[in-house]
C-alpha cells in the first residue's frame, strides 16, 4: 500500500474520530442541560406541594386577603400546567411574586407569624427556594457550556448537522427583583 494512501486514511480517520468526539461532547452537554432542568423541576414540584398547606394556614388567619390567596393558587396552577421549560420559568416568576405578596401580607398578622405550622411551612418553603436558586444557577451553567459548544468552531459545524439549537437560560423577570407593595 502506498505511503500517501496510508497517510490519507490516517488523516480521514483522525477527522472522523474528532467529529465523533465533538458530536458526543455536544450530546453530553445537552444531556447535562436536561438533567439540570429536571433538578429545577423537582424543586418546583416540592414547592408546589407545600403551597396548599401554606395557603390553608394563611386563610385561617387572613381569609379577607382573598386576592393574594387566589393569586398564589392561580400562579401555582400555572407552574403545574406549563408545558415547556420556558413556560415553566415564566410561571415560576409569577409564583415567586405571588408568594412574596403572601409573606408580606402575613407580616400584618402577629398570630399567623407565631403559628408553628406557618413557621415550619415558611422554613420549608425558604429551604426549597434556596434549592431552586442553586438549581437555576447550575442549569444556567450547563446551558452556557452547551451553547458555547454549539456556537464555537468547530462545534458549530457539527451542531448544524446534528440539529442542535441554542437553549435559553433562566432569567428572573424584573417584577421578581422588586419587593411587593402591600398597603393596609
Amino acid at each position: 500500500m502506498p505511503v500517501g494512501l496510508i497517510i490519507a486514511l490516517v488523516v480521514i480517520a483522525v477527522i472522523v474520530f474528532a467529529l465523533i468526539g465533538l458530536y458526543n461532547g455536544i450530546v453530553k452537554a445537552a444531556n447535562r442541560v436536561d438533567n439540570a432542568w429536571q433538578t429545577i423541576d423537582t424543586q418546583l414540584q416540592r414547592r408546589n406541594d407545600l403551597i396548599p398547606n401554606l395557603v390553608s394556614t394563611v386563610k385561617g388567619y387572613a381569609s379577607h386577603e382573598k386576592e393574594v390567596l387566589e393569586a398564589v393558587t392561580q400562579a401555582r396552577a400555572a407552574v403545574s400546567a406549563a408545558p415547556t421549560p420556558e413556560a415553566k420559568m415564566e410561571a415560576n416568576n409569577q409564583l415567586t411574586g405571588a408568594l412574596r405578596q403572601l409573606f408580606a401580607v402575613a407580616e400584618a398578622y402577629p398570630d399567623l407569624k407565631a403559628n408553628t405550622n406557618f413557621q415550619q411551612l415558611q422554613t420549608d418553603l425558604t429551604d426549597t427556594e434556596n434549592k431552586i436558586s442553586y438549581a437555576r444557577q447550575s442549569y444556567n451553567d450547563c446551558v452556557l457550556m452547551y451553547n458555547n459548544k454549539i456556537t464555537t468552531f468547530p462545534g458549530n459545524m457539527v451542531a448544524g448537522f446534528g440539529g442542535f439549537v441554542r437553549k435559553e437560560g433562566f432569567v428572573a423577570e424584573e417584577a421578581a427583583r422588586t419587593a411587593p407593595k402591600v398597603e393596609f
